[in-house]
């Protein structure tokens, strides 16, 4: 499978292709999903976003992947690593964490468990990042949770407003890992 980037016990993440745009159309890009991100998207703001994704992958070998649940084959989520590239961040050019959850996936652990797969990844001497950050908003209670569960911690210094986003969205917070906090957080069993 040449389009396969990491695997976890239940998921297959792999590369963005042709046609994955309508995809993520039906299956990702619902209100409750989007809630925090902006909103729904058109397909082809989709399109772009995954153009970008295909062009990362080309010239860093890292981007934004589709996740895939073993058992079913079905497509669960989107998830990644690229760089910060919002306008208005302090940290543009930084290495930057991200997911999305089928509805019908939440509170599986999913997010958890491919999120652990693409800091190692990260981290790992294909891409040597030296930290990685994650960006949401304070009422994306469940994003930033999960940002702790994972070892982040909160960066108020690079916190930014975004004009793109409404008031209940802003600022845009944003937590950080480094590798050695990463290092030696894996001997320690998840909360």
């Amino acid at each position: 499978m040449g389009d396969l980037v990491l695997e976890t016990e239940r998921l297959v993440l792999r590369r963005i292709s042709e046609g994955d745009a309508q995809l993520q159309d039906q299956l990702l890009n619902t209100a409750r999903v989007m809630e925090h991100l902006g909103g729904v998207k058109e397909l082809h703001e989709i399109e772009a976003k995954h153009a970008c994704t295909m062009a990362s992958f080309a010239r860093e070998g890292f981007g934004f992947m589709m996740m895939i649940e073993k058992a079913t084959g079905d497509l669960v989520g989107h998830c990644g690593l690229k760089r910060v590239d919002n306008t208005h961040a302090p940290n543009i050019g930084d290495h930057e964490i991200g997911w999305l959850v089928s509805e019908d996936r939440w509170r599986r652990g999913y997010a958890y468990e491919a999120m652990r797969s693409v800091i190692e990844w990260a981290f790992g001497p294909a891409i040597a990042a030296p930290h990685v950050v994650a960006l949401t908003s304070e009422a994306n209670t469940g994003s930033w949770k999960l940002m702790e569960k994972l070892g982040l911690t909160r960066r108020r210094d690079l916190d930014f407003s975004d004009p793109a986003f409404s008031d209940a969205d802003n600022p845009t917070i944003q937590y950080s890992l480094g590798k050695h906090q990463w290092e030696s957080r894996k001997c320690i069993a998840p909360a």
